[in-house]
């Protein structure tokens, strides 16, 4: 049985934290172990299979599949940052993580947290060109555009959390090490700390503006003008057509954005921890889980190009 510490509070500094998960049975934990143990391996099979369709089928070499490819590759990483340690805490192993680990781990969930939202705005302005300019939309977003797009996602997600995660690491923690979570998240640093946090939340809550509230805004825009052209085509079939082609990304916002508002949209960080947990554990492996069956179930062209390589095989 593993020993939950706190750190001394006579100045002596935390070098590690506990992860406590969920409490329950050892039956429990080995059923939720097995259960996320499936879904882990479906994301990644899932999702790697979306990126090996899109690089095998010609047909799929447009902007779009390229930010699926992106978001399919992200969804792998996403979840593998995270996911590991908790099947470690469901099978009894170590709940133990280092300060340095434990930061670092925060990075990477945030930095792909953030450049998912960035691929998210990005993907559906290449369905607002592609509904509200279709005779422009191949000038537009050409594939050279569409990459450095990608590259831009990428780069600014993984910029923008440098600065929070480096004054992670300028905090002192000399209380309890006890963190009531699946993994390192902000928020439980800003609780444990024994220093003042005032900047690192007003930094926090900055990037959380421009990244989230940026991100949303720009996806609202682009679905009002889409939904406004969707509705002034003349015929229901070409309406249909029309909403066809982005009703897969749009399943996927409402998603994304349902979870990340609940974790972000809160009275306060230490009320509602189990549905807190409850809901970091949707966005951590249910979300990128549902994508490539979204994708694969609501796209006709992913699902043409799927019948064509079974058959082939």
């Amino acid at each position: 049985m593993e020993e939950y510490t706190q750190g001394g509070n006579n100045g002596t500094s935390v070098t590690e934290f506990i992860l406590l998960g969920f409490q329950g049975s050892q039956n429990f934990q080995t059923f939720i172990f097995i259960l996320f143990f499936v879904m882990y391996i479906l994301t990644i099979v899932g999702n790697f299979s979306i990126i090996l369709l899109v690089l095998t089928n010609r047909r799929l070499h447009t902007p779009m599949y390229l930010f699926l490819c992106n978001l399919s590759f992200l969804e792998i990483w996403y979840t593998t940052a995270s996911i590991p340690k908790i099947l470690a805490i469901f099978l009894g192993r170590s709940r133990s993580i280092s300060l340095p680990s434990c930061v670092l781990q925060m990075y990477f969930i945030f930095s792909l947290g953030c450049t998912e939202h960035n691929l998210i705005a990005v993907m559906v302005y290449d369905r607002y060109l592609a509904i509200c300019y279709p005779l422009h939309y191949h000038t537009i977003m050409s594939l050279s555009l569409s990459r450095k797009l990608a590259f831009g996602c990428w780069l600014g997600g993984f910029l923008v959390i440098v600065i929070p995660a480096y004054m992670v690491t300028t905090l002192s923690f000399c209380g309890s090490n006890l963190i009531d979570n699946f993994y390192c998240n902000l928020d439980s640093w800003l609780v444990l700390s024994c220093t003042d946090t005032h900047f690192l939340e007003i930094t926090a809550f900055f990037i959380a503006i421009i990244v989230i509230v940026g991100s949303c805004t720009t996806t609202l825009l682009s679905y009002m003008f889409i939904i406004a052209t969707i509705l002034r085509i003349p015929s229901s079939k070409g309406r249909q057509k029309a909403f066809s082609t982005c009703s897969s990304h749009l399943a996927v916002v409402v998603i994304w954005y349902s979870s990340t508002i609940f974790l972000f949209v809160k009275p306060s960080k230490q009320t509602s921890l189990e549905r807190t947990k409850i809901v970091s554990i949707f966005n951590l492996i249910v979300v990128p889980l549902l994508n490539p069956f979204i994708y694969t179930l609501r796209n006709k062209d992913v699902k043409e190009a799927l019948r064509n390589s079974l058959h082939r095989r």
